[in-house]
């Protein structure tokens, strides 16, 4: 697919990444807010790619503030609207998280958000990462019903990425909830039928299918592990990898 040649980067595998970071696992054992012990462990390994030459663009979730689908009492269309901000939020927060570890960054919203973030374009963004910068895209689509998988299967279209990177609380994709059943199988690999097929709530039905559909593979792992951003870039995969077939 477009991007960047494969053979561009050390670490080998990606040349371009979409890092999908879940706001839950960056709130760490808090559960709220942020972990700034868990932030600057994942801005560390961000770092490491960028000097390995991995160009990386960042989507993170709002879970750790809000999620507008469990009010009973709010409009959907505002309680997304107050989604949509809690990932800008997290965005501010980790991009100093990663200048404080020496890194540039740009972030990207689709609507005007005052002087904290640019306008998305395509252009831009992928100026900015062959320039070096990390860019965090923020706001989802700019749109209500839809999730940050949706965003982040767009924006990883849009940008050529050669990958989505999925950093989750959960080790991967099971056959069942592994929290509720100890007996659950994880799979190594995993198509995007399968994902629709047998109902795996891994990634939204937009998502999966924008994926399936643009050939555009993702890797599913926890941000837990020691050194699993970078470990799953370069080919080590300790989680889950979902391909078209």
């Amino acid at each position: 697919m477009p991007g960047i040649p494969k053979g561009d980067t050390k670490l080998g595998t990606y040349g371009r990444v979409l890092l999908k970071l879940s706001g839950e696992a960056l709130a760490g054992d808090r559960r709220t807010g942020f972990d700034e012990a868990t932030c600057m462990e994942v801005a560390k390994q961000i770092a490491r790619l960028v000097a390995d030459g991995t160009q990386v663009a960042i989507v993170i979730g709002g879970g750790n503030f809000w999620r507008g689908r469990s009010s009973e009492t709010i409009d959907r269309t505002k309680a997304d609207s107050i989604g949509m901000l809690a990932t800008v939020m997290n965005c501010i927060y980790m991009s100093e998280i990663c200048r404080c570890c020496g890194m540039k960054t740009e972030i990207y919203t689709p609507f005007a958000c005052g002087t904290v973030s640019e306008l998305f374009s395509k252009d831009k963004a992928v100026a900015a990462m062959k320039n070096g910068s990390v860019i965090f895209l923020a706001g989802g689509t700019g749109h209500p019903y839809f999730s940050t998988d949706t965003a982040t299967a767009l924006r990883a279209v849009q940008l050529d990425c050669d990958a989505i990177v999925m950093a989750r609380a959960v080790d991967g994709v099971y056959d069942s909830d592994p929290k509720e059943n100890p007996n659950a199988k994880k799979y190594t690999t995993v198509t995007y039928q399968e994902l629709l097929d047998k109902k795996l709530k891994v990634l939204d039905l937009t998502a999966t299918v924008m994926c399936m559909e643009n050939k555009i593979p993702t890797l599913v792992f926890s941000l837990n592990e020691a050194d699993s951003i970078v470990n799953n870039v370069s080919g080590n995969n300790t989680g889950t990898v979902v391909t078209v077939d």
